[in-house]
């Protein structure tokens, strides 16, 4: 009888862990949020350099103490939004990557940073974007397409353009939807993006 009451004794004080880690990792995970939240609309005002971590905890009703125990600094965050946006966006082109082709379905793309625009915003201003450096270009395509002539001054060419129509449509606002993009994009290339695979010569997300 002693036994089993001390084996029942045990497993509610488990149970009771189990919600109690669950109930911190919420907390911690609000935290986090409202600490990223607070750093996205700083930088759009301010250079990293200029932000500090008594500005940045004032602006997330946080104090110093809880700042360090989820970052620990300025670039700590800005490598965690570049890690998140870069991980969404494969899961976007998950089919394209295991396949290694591009669909040139870049509505998708638009529809995403359309719905997420801070974190966009904050990827091209913190110079993460690299002519979208989570990119790689279908050469075997482009070779096919292109005769396999200076092959890579067009690749170079469509990244630094998808590139800059991006970053512009980002500062307009996303005031032009996602299918208006995806049909200037289009009409750009000539009929070069299409929705076949094998005959697309845009990129793919490693």
């Amino acid at each position: 009888m002693h036994r089993e009451c001390s084996t029942t004794i045990k497993h509610a004080i488990v149970e009771i862990k189990g919600r109690m880690n669950t109930a911190n990792n919420k907390r911690r995970k609000g935290t986090l949020e409202t600490i990223r939240k607070a750093f996205m609309e700083l930088i759009q005002l301010q250079e990293l350099d200029q932000i500090s971590i008594s500005q940045l905890c004032r602006k997330a009703g946080i104090n110093r103490t809880t700042f360090y125990a989820c970052f620990d600094g300025l670039h700590d965050i800005a490598d965690s939004i570049r890690s998140e946006l870069e991980e969404n966006m494969r899961q976007l082109y998950r089919d394209e990557i295991e396949s290694r082709r591009s669909s040139s379905d870049y509505l998708k793309l638009f529809c995403h940073i359309r719905d997420n625009q801070i974190f966009y915003r904050t990827y091209f201003k913190l110079g993460y974007d690299a002519q979208l450096k989570g990119f790689v270009y279908d050469a075997r395509a482009a070779e096919k397409h292109f005769d396999n002539k200076f092959v890579e001054y067009h690749m170079e060419f469509f990244r630094a353009g998808i590139t800059r129509i991006i970053r512009m449509w980002l500062e307009n606002g996303c005031r032009e939807s996602p299918e208006d993009m995806m049909e200037i994009l289009r009409s750009e290339y000539k009929g070069r993006l299409t929705q076949d695979s094998k005959a697309s010569t845009g990129p793919i997300l490693t």
